[in-house]
């Protein structure tokens, strides 16, 4: 793990986005609460909450400085009790004078897609309680960094988002009028690791010594279970997305439907009308249509949204991994 945090973080930056510099201490913290003490097999999931402060210079600079782990959530008893957990932990840590503003919470994911609904329904809560603009999300994969690629990216819900999860309301009106797509759901934010001088002192002499070598050969060519695992899933979702694409036409085709009910009715009223008119009668009584064609309800499009996100995700995992393994290939073909 050493070994990665000396690698350079391939992120995407985000324009207009604020700086997150997340200090190495956070980093081994989430390390050792993803794997353990020990080099055992990553846990499923690992979440915690990240603290820190806004950088009193630039203003812009959210300054990542500790974090704790939060207990596994499995209903809603337990969500209460995590949520004590960590004001708890908070207060402690303010006792101690140390910096105790939360400012995001961080998940591990192994293979499936961190865009979960859970996932942005948490954020959606973390920038409306906190600052929207320094709470960040920072999801880590520990399977990559086995792998000796470090895999740490910050996000956060783009403003449009926020406007529309505001409002309540995923409706195809709504997604149109704040002009929201599944690219726009997220924005990533710049991503900096930071360390001290001391820190990179230490590491530099724990690595002339051979202190931190560790048993994982980064050469080694694999991934064939992950890039399986991750198709398996992708189908999945593509499944998913696809029912939910069918569901929203039925729902388009009733409402068509519908709507031609409404103008044969409005059609023969109107004749009606006309006859009763030429036999000199009073035209029949307004009526309201709503409460005879009843208005059919508004499928929401957050699922439609998140499956998008989720097969991008999966498509730039499966990019990351083939062409980390063909760049392999390469490399031991040409040393042979």
């Amino acid at each position: 793990f050493v070994k990665a945090i000396f690698s350079d973080l391939h992120l995407k930056m985000a324009s207009g986005s604020t700086l997150c510099r997340v200090d190495s201490i956070v980093l081994l913290r989430i390390l050792r609460h993803c794997h353990g003490y020990s080099n055992e097999e990553p846990l499923d999931s690992c979440s915690g909450v990240l603290q820190g402060m806004i950088n009193p210079i630039d203003n812009k600079t959210l300054e990542i400085t500790d974090c704790f782990a939060t207990p596994t959530e499995s209903d809603e008893d337990e969500s209460d009790e995590t949520m004590e957990y960590s004001e708890q932990m908070l207060r402690l840590v303010r006792e101690v004078n140390s910096d105790h503003v939360q400012v995001g919470w961080y998940i591990s994911t192994l293979e499936r897609s961190p865009f979960q609904k859970f996932v942005m329904e948490s954020q959606f809560q973390y920038q409306r309680t906190l600052s929207h603009e320094h709470s960040v999300l920072l999801i880590y994969n520990p399977l990559e960094t086995m792998h000796g690629r470090l895999s740490l990216e910050a996000y956060r819900l783009s403003s449009k988002a926020m406007e529309v999860m505001n409002e309540g309301t995923f409706t195809e009106k709504s997604l149109h009028e704040h002009k929201l797509s599944w690219s726009t759901l997220f924005e990533q934010v710049p991503l900096e690791l930071h360390r001290s001088t001391l820190a990179n002192a230490l590491l530099l002499e724990l690595t002339s010594t051979g202190a931190v070598e560790q048993p994982h050969e980064f050469l080694t060519v694999g991934g064939s279970s992950q890039l399986e695992s991750c198709m398996r899933l992708m189908m999945d979702t593509a499944d998913d997305a696809t029912q939910d694409i069918n569901r929203y036409s039925q729902h388009l085709k009733q409402q068509q439907r519908q709507q031609q009910q409404i103008a044969a009715y409005k059609v023969r009223r109107q004749q009606e009308n006309q006859a009763r008119q030429q036999r000199g009668e009073d035209p029949l009584p307004e009526e309201d249509l709503e409460k005879i064609f009843k208005p059919l309800p508004t499928p929401a499009r957050l699922d439609a949204l998140l499956y998008s996100q989720q097969l991008n995700s999966y498509g730039k995992h499966l990019k990351s991994v083939a062409a980390s393994n063909l760049s392999k290939l390469l490399m031991l073909k040409a040393m042979q």
